[in-house]
């Protein structure tokens, strides 16, 4: 006979949020993301007689994306968090650190400077990076390169760094021709490290 299944705890239940957000949310946006961004190469060569608010809403959708995937890596660090014990001083440190992603990715949003958008990009990387590396969320082993390159977590965190700099980039990558060469050499990066995100993250569910 089947088991009854048992109520998940909360804890569990925060365990999901991060999955559910990159399955829901930022995979399909991100897919869309590349479809515009294809059909905007389109009307740019006149192959494609589109809309001319296709790259814009290629823009919008890499902003929704790149958001989407910070606040589920949040809810993942948290999680990790809540599942080390952590106590009051940890919390207080990471909800600073939470806040500087936060405030960085939205003033890298409302930003036209360059220099100021690359560095609010750099800010926003930078804090969460501090947030994942508190001693409660990495072990030395895991500092250890066979298992840099096997990470989920590290690899999210070049993944994110890759969509910061897009963003920070954005308007040089529309008026310059070979920014957009690197941009789509970048991006072609971004689609392997999302499959191999998807390996690692659903390894990590499977054995965790």
């Amino acid at each position: 006979m089947i088991a009854a299944l048992q109520p998940l705890t909360p804890l569990q239940w925060l365990a999901l949020v991060h999955p559910v957000l990159i399955i829901l949310f930022v995979y399909p946006v991100i897919g869309a993301t590349i479809r515009l961004g294809i059909l905007a190469r389109e009307r740019r060569l006149q192959l494609n007689p589109i809309a001319p608010t296709v790259p814009v809403e290629h823009v919008d959708h890499g902003r929704w994306a790149t958001a989407g995937l910070l606040v589920a890596v949040l809810f993942a660090l948290s999680h990790g968090l809540a599942v080390a014990g952590a106590g009051f001083s940890s919390w207080v440190t990471a909800t600073l650190q939470a806040s500087g992603v936060v405030v960085s990715f939205v003033a890298l949003l409302r930003t036209r400077r360059l220099v100021l958008r690359l560095l609010f990009a750099w800010s926003c990387w930078l804090f969460l990076l501090l947030f994942t590396i508190q001693p409660l969320l990495v072990s030395d082993r895991a500092l250890a390169a066979p298992a840099v390159w096997q990470s989920h977590t590290w690899g999210g965190l070049l993944l994110i760094a890759f969509l910061l700099l897009t963003m920070a980039c954005q308007r040089e990558i529309a008026a310059r021709l070979w920014m957009r060469r690197i941009h789509v050499a970048l991006n072609v990066l971004v689609a392997l490290l999302l499959a191999t995100q998807a390996i690692t993250g659903t390894r990590d569910l499977w054995l965790g």
